[in-house]
């Protein structure tokens, strides 16, 4: 799977605002609410449908991007609690491996739901924060839904089309990230984690396929702090 490209780009300019605005506090009982963009970006790896089956059936998922957001409170003047939230993220499911040229199979969509514990380096009023996190995801799946392909590869019919589903699940979410403050009220927040987490699909012909999701996760947000 492709990787978000323009972290890079994002990250420079994060740093040439570092030398703007004022000096920000993010102390104890501060409210930092973020509003912005995040990519999903699952690194794939599949296991092999069921059978019957050709050997080496496999499937990837593509990215996607959707608005997004977040709630941060201080604890202290270096912990916090930081909720994301998002709009639900809708992935296409391809062919891969014996299936790798059939195209689009299916798609779902996703509602990740996580809470992190930050730990933010420097003083309160820094004006450049990075900071760790550590977070449980609930990956909840939904509106789950078969393409043609997919109805041709396991011998369905368009009166009997195969349809499929993915459990959700629970995942461990690693994340590094940055603050750069904008002035008193207003900063900028770039942060990068990861989710631990994988699926198991199941067709309605009985198929099953299990997939390691583990998407990089890229999240770009505004943030006025109360």
């Amino acid at each position: 799977m492709k990787t978000i490209k323009h972290s890079s780009v994002w990250a420079a300019g994060a740093l040439v605002l570092a030398t703007a605005g004022g000096a920000q506090a993010q102390t104890a009982g501060s409210w930092l609410v973020r509003a912005g963009a995040t990519q999903i970006s699952p690194q794939v790896g599949s296991g092999d449908l069921t059978a019957p089956s050709f050997t080496g059936t496999q499937v990837d998922v593509r990215a996607d991007t959707q608005l997004a957001g977040g709630v941060t409170y201080m604890l202290t003047d270096h912990w916090a609690v930081d909720v994301p939230l998002a709009l639900p993220f809708r992935h296409d499911i391809v062919g891969a491996g014996a299936i790798a040229g059939v195209g689009k199979i299916g798609e779902v969509k996703v509602l990740p739901m996580t809470v992190f514990a930050q730990y933010r380096f420097l003083e309160a009023h820094a004006r450049v924060r990075p900071y760790v996190g550590l977070g449980v995801t609930y990956a909840r799946f939904f509106k789950e839904r078969g393409t043609a392909a997919l109805t041709g590869l396991t011998g369905g019919s368009p009166a009997r089309p195969t349809t499929l589903s993915a459990e959700s699940r629970f995942g461990l979410t690693p994340q590094v990230g940055v603050s750069v403050v904008l002035n008193d009220q207003w900063s900028l927040d770039l942060a990068y984690y990861k989710t631990f987490v994988k699926t198991r699909n199941t067709l309605s012909t009985g198929q099953t396929i299990d997939v390691k999701l583990n998407p990089n996760v890229v999240a770009l947000g505004v943030v006025y702090r109360f």
